[in-house]
């Protein structure tokens, strides 16, 4: 662990201080363990710099936040980053001051560094289908691969034709699933639910990855829908090194993973002609303008292929 992102180096009073705000996150904003692990690591870097400079989280001001901003640029911090920590700091201290830990918040004039917004990577039609046909569970003989085969693909399946975030598919459970009536309830970011579509082809994978492959792996009817060779749980990690193994020999050189197909989902639904407030709820997304990006990618995939077909393009 880095010395910077373990807070036993702090004062008793200053990591209670973090271990409130990081409880709070969980609990009542319901946040993901991933961005309550982030705000953490961003409060005790911040409080880290404060401690060194014989300061504290209560203590600070205007001026010491921007001094810990401008060493974090000089350290090589990506703007990406700082802005998050600028983020986690607005946060922080505006919890804070509701919880009358501190008079005044000192980050009410704190800048964020503008950000690229890279439009996501999308797979074309015809990619995505390559790739939900890379696992070949019949090309297997033995029991485990092909039951491995069979979970990819149903993974891969609902990944595309759901549009599900890694996170959501690896704590699904079996109960979770309308086969017949071809849905799936998804317990996305803050704990908030969603029942969504599932592909006639993600029917079928998951049907296969049921009857034939998760009794190899799995015994018993509870636990997780989705299980690894060591029959423990898939972790999100296990699903990105899955699709970037798939992805790497069909489509080498390019960097693909979970959510590239949630990407590809979205603007491949924009490009059929479904309504963005309908491909809002689809996806989880609170904000129609976390969606609307996806109106960009496809009005840069129009200019490309105007480029490329027309001939004074």
């Amino acid at each position: 662990m880095s010395p910077v992102s373990d807070d036993r180096a702090l004062p008793r009073p200053q990591r209670a201080l973090i271990d409130a705000f990081t409880t709070h996150l969980r609990l009542e904003r319901h946040l993901s363990p991933n961005t309550v692990a982030a705000y953490r690591i961003d409060l005790i870097h911040l409080a880290t710099f404060l401690h060194r400079s014989s300061s504290s989280l209560e203590d600070a001001d205007q001026s010491t936040l921007r001094r810990f901003l401008a060493q974090q640029h000089a350290l090589g911090y990506a703007r990406a980053s700082i802005a998050r920590r600028v983020g986690a700091i607005h946060t922080f201290y505006r919890w804070a001051v509701d919880e009358g830990r501190i008079e005044h918040d000192p980050s009410l004039l704190l800048g964020s560094p503008k950000v690229a917004n890279r439009l996501p990577t999308v797979l074309r039609a015809s990619e995505a289908a390559d790739l939900m046909e890379c696992p070949e569970a019949d090309a297997f003989d033995d029991l485990i691969d092909r039951a491995i085969a069979l979970r990819d693909r149903a993974i891969l399946e609902l990944l595309y034709g759901s549009g599900l975030r890694v996170g959501e598919v690896t704590t699904l459970r079996p109960g979770d699933l309308d086969l017949d009536g071809a849905r799936v309830l998804v317990r996305g970011k803050g704990s908030k639910e969603r029942r969504v579509p599932v592909s006639d082809d993600a029917v079928a994978a998951v049907d296969a990855w049921l009857a034939q492959g998760r009794p190899v792996l799995v015994t018993g009817a509870g636990g997780p829908l989705f299980c690894n060779r060591r029959h423990k749980p898939m972790s999100a990690r296990d699903v990105r090194a899955m699709v970037h193994g798939y992805a790497g020999r069909l489509l080498p050189g390019r960097r693909i993973g979970p959510h590239t197909l949630r990407h590809s989902y979205a603007t491949h639904l924009l490009e059929g002609g479904a309504d963005i407030r309908a491909v809002q709820e689809l996806l989880g997304h609170s904000s129609v303008a976390t969606t609307q990006r996806y109106t960009h990618v496809s009005r840069a995939r129009l200019f490309e292929a105007h480029e490329r077909a027309h001939p004074r393009g």
